[in-house]
């Protein structure tokens, strides 16, 4: 299995998702790397993948029966629980400013 095939990323989606009791995700296109798949858990727990494309992506979510939204809705960004090691790297970007 290649890195960023189907296959793969349906393993990933499927392993996230029993893991964190379900998950939603969120496909966000960036440029010449493909696709950003942000998963969020029904636990608040979050995760990424990349695809080499949006229809890969999509592709890869559908097998693996994780619903896509069509944008971050509120309800979702509220369900989010950003981890602690999270939070220490975004304040050592902002105090190296």
């Amino acid at each position: 299995m290649a890195e960023g095939s189907v296959t793969t990323l349906t393993s990933e989606i499927k392993s996230f998702a029993a893991g964190h009791g379900g998950a939603k995700a969120v496909i966000e296109y960036v440029g010449k790397r493909g696709a950003r798949i942000v998963l969020v858990g029904e636990d608040g727990e979050w995760s990424d993948q990349f695809a080499q494309d949006t229809g890969v992506a999509r592709e890869a979510c559908s097998h693996a029966g994780v619903e896509v939204e069509n944008a971050w809705e509120r309800e979702l960004l509220e369900q989010m629980r950003p981890s602690n090691d999270l939070w220490r790297s975004m304040a050592r970007r902002s105090m190296a400013r």
